[in-house]
């Protein structure tokens, strides 16, 4: 009996230690699929070069988004890149230009209507103001303009003011900024 046991014992360890091996790497297999199908699903699932996107309202132009690369993301809140640079500018109801925001990059989330603006961001407005910051963030439907780094804005008079946690309207027009400092041109009132 004993030498029975020993026979049983010879075929059925193997035979548990290959059946545990199998599982293991049936496990192991099941995670890397996971980790590639969640690398997929964070795939762009469209990618357009030379973007020229035209806004309207009641058949006027307000905006023209030109972008050498558009890519579209569509996960559970889609949302669209513009990696290699982006131009937005603002028309007024003739077709004349009234502002501008240039970036390096822009993600724009179109269920929030919101538009963020990284890297060399300089935006102008209808007065000629130019507001320069590493990132400008455009909210379409509270129709401001924010950022939480640091701006500068050079006014077509020349004044310089720097700042950060600024505010503004969607047209850069009346905006706030804390911890401000500037250089301002004062006119020499002993001149006649």
């Amino acid at each position: 009996m004993h030498s029975r046991a020993k026979q049983v014992s010879a075929l059925f360890l193997p035979a548990l230690l290959s059946g545990m091996l199998l599982l293991a790497a049936c496990e192991n297999d099941l995670n890397k699929i996971k980790e590639i199908s969640a690398k997929l699903v964070s795939l762009p699932i469209d990618t357009t070069r030379g973007v020229e996107i035209m806004y309207s309202d009641s058949a006027i132009v307000k905006v023209k988004v030109l972008a050498p690369l558009f890519i579209r993301y569509e996960v559970a809140k889609p949302y669209y890149t513009m990696p290699n640079g982006v131009k937005v500018l603002f028309y007024d109801k003739t077709l004349k230009e009234i502002g501008s925001i240039v970036s390096d990059s822009a993600v724009q989330h179109p269920k929030d209507n919101i538009t963020e603006f990284y890297k060399n961001v300089v935006a102008t407005n209808p007065q000629g103001d130019v507001f320069k910051s590493d990132e400008l963030i455009f909210d379409q439907d509270k129709k401001k303009i924010y950022s939480n780094k640091p701006v500068q804005i050079t006014t077509l008079s020349g004044d310089v003011i720097n700042g950060i946690n600024f505010q503004s309207d969607d047209k850069l027009t009346h905006y706030i900024l804390q911890q401000s400092t500037g250089v301002f041109n004062v006119p020499d009132s002993t001149k006649k």
